[in-house]
């Protein structure tokens, strides 16, 4: 076993079972953010994309399909261990061992949150059945009590349009996920690493800085770069003595918070009430004035904007004001 200890994070060229045990105590971890191998003969994916494997390190470890559920039992159980109440799991796994992991995810009574697609672009290309473009996102959490991370306006404001109309925060919380794979011709890089702007996403929506992010398979250290990157703490795991060293070379020379100045800082929403209870006083008031307002010609577009400036609450939530009262406002 061989540790590195960078910037207060570390990084164990060790398996990752025998390492939980070893250097993470329970309850300790805030989010885990994982991309173990797929039992698939990972180590053979460049014949299905057509690849030059020229700049990809050598060193790949994959698991035997027939050992994947016991495999999957036995990191997640550790992985539930760690993670303190309340934390959060991002697990991105394939479809041909899904069952397995969401089987061990069930077993060690860890709650899903959402099961997310992520799409990206240059499939497996194929003549006899449908391309296969897409991963699983399996988001849990430990139960418990305390509350879970969820950063809601972490990337857009809860009242930024999209150019096309709608919400840019709401686009960006659904649960499929349009994000490409990064193209890095010429450059040296592991078998299958996780595209930055992935593993932003993740850790802005459930970590803060300062938080513990766990990698068991770091790979090419992808999740821990973005985790330093975004002023996070680090422990992680990798059994390839080959993607170890060079992962913890290219560490050396991050430093923590290095990415925070890249994030695009959502617009601030200025609705003073947002969020707070009705009382049926303000609700009369709310139903009034848009009778008014509609009574006098205005449109409903232009009625909820004066009525969210008046009010200082959002267009749902006055929607459904109106639906109470059997309106419509589309």
């Amino acid at each position: 076993m061989t540790e590195v200890s960078i910037h207060g994070n570390h990084f164990y060229n060790e398996d990752c079972i025998a390492g939980f045990r070893a250097h993470i105590p329970d309850d300790s971890v805030d989010l885990i953010v994982t991309d173990p191998p797929y039992g698939i003969a990972g180590d053979t994916l460049h014949k299905h994309y057509n690849r030059n494997e020229a700049f990809v390190i050598d060193g790949y470890i994959e698991v035997p399909a027939e050992a994947y559920g016991d495999f999957s039992r036995r990191w997640i159980a550790e992985a539930a261990r760690v993670l303190r109440p309340n934390g959060t799991l991002y697990l991105v796994s394939g479809y041909t061992q899904l069952y397995h992991v969401m089987a061990a995810l069930r077993v060690a009574e860890l709650v899903e949150v959402n099961h997310l697609i992520w799409k990206y672009n240059f499939g497996v290309f194929t003549r006899t059945k449908y391309v296969s473009s897409h991963y699983h996102i399996l988001y849990y959490e430990k139960p418990g009590p305390g509350k879970r991370t969820f950063n809601l306006a972490c990337r857009y404001g809860l009242r930024e349009s999209a150019p096309g109309g709608g919400s840019l925060n709401y686009q960006d919380r659904e649960d499929v996920w349009l994000i490409n794979r990064e193209y890095k011709p010429a450059q040296v890089k592991n078998k299958n690493e996780l595209p930055t702007a992935l593993l932003v996403k993740m850790l802005q929506y459930s970590s803060n800085e300062g938080d513990l992010i766990c990698d068991p398979f770091m790979g090419g250290f992808s999740t821990a770069r973005v985790a330093v990157g975004l002023n996070r703490r680090f422990v992680g795991f990798e059994l390839s003595e080959t993607a170890f060293d060079r992962g913890a070379a290219m560490m050396e020379g991050l430093s923590p918070g290095a990415l925070l100045e890249q994030l695009r800082q959502p617009q601030a929403s200025t609705l003073a009430n947002q969020g707070r209870a009705w009382d049926e006083t303000e609700i009369e008031a709310v139903l009034s004035r848009y009778d008014s307002l509609r009574a006098g010609g205005m449109t409903k577009k232009a009625a909820f904007e004066t009525l969210s400036t008046e009010f200082g609450r959002g267009r749902w939530a006055l929607e459904r004001i109106l639906k109470r009262r059997g309106d419509n406002p589309e």
